[in-house]
Parts: structure tokens; C-alpha cells; sequence
């Protein structure tokens, strides 16, 4: 089993293949047209720290062509500050389920997929299904590129990685997929690997943590996870 590692902050590095995506994205597009379309299934996609949901544009009008009633979420940029903004991502979540009547497939990248992650365990009656971009889902900030950062700071990342591991004695219970990737230079891959939610499913793909939000790959994992694939 391949143990969570902290990437040496040079990993950063492999984000410059980033621009590539958008070149692969433009070559995919006749394949991704093909996906199958939605029946207007309710979706909220998730922003990763310090994003707004301009990072999350192009996924979601992608999720909006193919017929998916496709929201952002409405906190601005992404503070990172998981205990705050947890009750207002479940809020919002609670808010459309009662609107539409129908269960919320939420969308989460980097630490957008550990907030989704969390309000499913919360909440697995309002929630059908979690997909995670690159998320740290096993020792939170550890880690990550800005671990070490985080203890010079002071901020005991040993206790959050704990703090996360005792939430997972509450299982998710939803449908769970988890999209890592081994380029990825801002998240140890193995730490986004999802070991504890039965019937989980991580699948690699091969971009940057930067461009899985503008991904070919991860786009039509999406397309299929929602489809019922």
C-alpha cells in the first residue's frame, strides 16, 4: 500500500504543464460531445483553496451543455477554512435539494472535494453522489506542497490529519469517486486516494493538479459518474 508523502515543494514545477490541457481539451471536444447528457440532475461544483468559481467556468458550462442544472457554490474565493465554511456548503446543498426535490450530485476539486466529501457524510440523504478532483481526502493539509509551510506557521497538521481519520468513523455512504493523479504537484496522489468509503472509486488520470479542472479525462469521468456509469 502506498503510504501518503508530503511533495518537496520544487513538485510545484509539473503545474507549468498546466497550458497543455487546455490544448487537449480543445482536441477532445468532439469525443466529450458524445458523453451522455443529463436529465437536469442537480450539481454544485466546488472551487479548490483560493479559488473562486471562475476556476470551475469551463467544467461547469461543460455539465450545463450536457444538460445538468449546474451551480457553483456562493462563498467567493475559497478561504480554506474548512469548520467555517462546511455548514454553509451543506446549507447551500440543503437549500437545492429542498427547491428541486432531487438529491445533489456535488463536485469538489482539492479541498472543494474535501468540503463535498464532508457535507455527504453529514448528509447522505439530500446528497446521491460525491466526485473529488485531486483532494487531499487522508491528512488534509499535510500532505500537501504548503505542509511544511503549515508547520513553520505554527498549525499542527499531525492533529488535523487525526481530526480526519476520526470523521472517517462515520462512513460515506453515498457513491464516492476519487480522481487523483501522479503529476500532481501540489497533492501527494496517495493522499487522495479514498481507502475508507466503501465502494469507492479512484481513478488515475495523467494531468496536473492546476489543469484536472480543464482535463479531457477528468471531464468525461465526470460525464460518466453523473450518466450512472
Amino acid at each position: 500500500m502506498n503510504q501518503p508523502v508530503t511533495p518537496p515543494f520544487s513538485a510545484i514545477a509539473r503545474e507549468s504543464l498546466t497550458p497543455f490541457e487546455f490544448t487537449r481539451l480543445f482536441a477532445a471536444a468532439p469525443a466529450l460531445a458524445l458523453q451522455a447528457r443529463g436529465s437536469g440532475e442537480q450539481v454544485i461544483v466546488l472551487p479548490g483553496l483560493g479559488a473562486s468559481n471562475r476556476s470551475t467556468i469551463l467544467l461547469r458550462s461543460y455539465l450545463s451543455w450536457l444538460g445538468y442544472q449546474v451551480q457553483g457554490w456562493e462563498l467567493g474565493r475559497n478561504s480554506g477554512n474548512v469548520e467555517q465554511l462546511l455548514p454553509l456548503v451543506a446549507a447551500q446543498v440543503r437549500q437545492v435539494h429542498r427547491q428541486t426535490g432531487s438529491k445533489v450530485n456535488v463536485v469538489g476539486w482539492s479541498l472543494g472535494g474535501v468540503l463535498a466529501r464532508e457535507v455527504a457524510r453529514e448528509n447522505p440523504g439530500i446528497v446521491r453522489q460525491v466526485v473529488t478532483m485531486g483532494s487531499p481526502v487522508v491528512g488534509g493539509p499535510k500532505y500537501t506542497v504548503f505542509g511544511n509551510m503549515y508547520k513553520r506557521r505554527g498549525i499542527d497538521v499531525d492533529a488535523i490529519e487525526a481530526t480526519i481519520a476520526a470523521r472517517e468513523n462515520i462512513p460515506i455512504t453515498v457513491p464516492v469517486a476519487s480522481i487523483y493523479s501522479k503529476r500532481d504537484g501540489i497533492v501527494g496522489w496517495q493522499a487522495s486516494i479514498d481507502r475508507h468509503t466503501p465502494g469507492a472509486d479512484n481513478i488515475e488520470v495523467g494531468a496536473t493538479h492546476l489543469g484536472l479542472g480543464i482535463s479531457p479525462d477528468v471531464f468525461r469521468i465526470i460525464a460518466r459518474k453523473l450518466a450512472g456509469a
